[in-house]
C-alpha cells in the first residue's frame, strides 16, 4: 500500500472513530484495538496496551496522545499527524456546532433524552476495553496486586492519579529488576 493511500485511511478511520465513539478516551481505545488490532493487523495488543499506558502518563489529552502513538506506529510521523487530526476533527467541528447552538439546545428535552441514552453504554464498552487489554497489561500476582491497590486508592482517595502513575513505574522498575536478576517470580 502506498504511504500516502495509507495516510488516507489512517485520517479517515480516526475520524470515524472520532466522530461514531462516545464516552472519552477509554471508550476509544477499544475502537482503536477493534480497527488496527483486530481487522487490520497493523498494530499488536501489546502495542495498545503500552501506548495507553504511555498516553496516560504524557501531558495533554490522553486520547489524542494515545493517537499520536497509534499512527507514529502504523507509519512514522506523518501518521502520527493523521491520526491526530483525524481523531480530532469531528470532536472540534461538533463542538464548534453545539458551541453556536448552545443556548437553544441545552434545555432541549430530546438532546437531553439522546445524551441520557449515550451515557448509559458508555460503561459496558469502557469495562469491555479494559477486559480486553488486562490479556497484556496483567502477567503476574504482582501485577495483580498493582491493579487492586490503584483501584482501591482510586475509588477510595482523592489520590493524584500521575503520582499514582508515577509510583507504579517505580514499582515496575524495581519488580523488572529483580526479575532479572532472578530474586522475583
Amino acid at each position: 500500500m502506498k504511504k500516502l493511500q495509507r495516510l488516507v485511511i489512517i485520517f479517515l478511520l480516526m475520524f470515524k472513530i472520532g466522530a461514531f465513539t462516545f464516552g472519552g478516551g477509554w471508550s476509544i481505545i477499544a475502537q482503536m484495538q477493534a480497527e488496527f488490532v483486530d481487522r487490520r493487523g497493523w498494530m499488536t495488543e501489546e502495542q495498545i496496551a503500552d501506548y495507553m499506558s504511555l498516553a496516560k502518563s504524557f501531558p495533554g489529552i490522553m486520547i489524542i496522545n494515545m493517537s499520536v502513538f497509534c499512527g507514529f506506529a502504523m507509519n512514522g510521523v506523518s501518521g502520527a499527524v493523521a491520526a491526530a487530526f483525524g481523531l480530532s476533527a469531528p470532536a472540534l467541528l461538533a463542538i464548534a456546532v453545539v458551541t453556536y447552538f448552545y443556548a437553544s439546545l441545552r434545555d432541549n428535552i430530546y438532546v437531553i433524552k439522546i445524551l441520557n441514552g449515550v451515557r448509559s453504554v458508555v460503561v459496558p464498552i469502557i469495562i469491555s476495553a479494559c477486559l480486553r487489554l488486562k490479556k497484556t497489561a496483567i502477567h503476574s500476582k504482582v501485577s495483580w496486586l498493582l491493579v487492586f491497590a490503584s483501584f482501591i486508592l482510586c475509588v477510595m482517595t482523592g489520590i493524584n492519579k500521575l503520582l499514582l502513575v508515577a509510583v507504579s513505574l517505580i514499582i515496575g522498575m524495581l519488580i523488572w529488576k529483580g526479575k532479572n536478576d532472578g530474586t522475583v517470580s
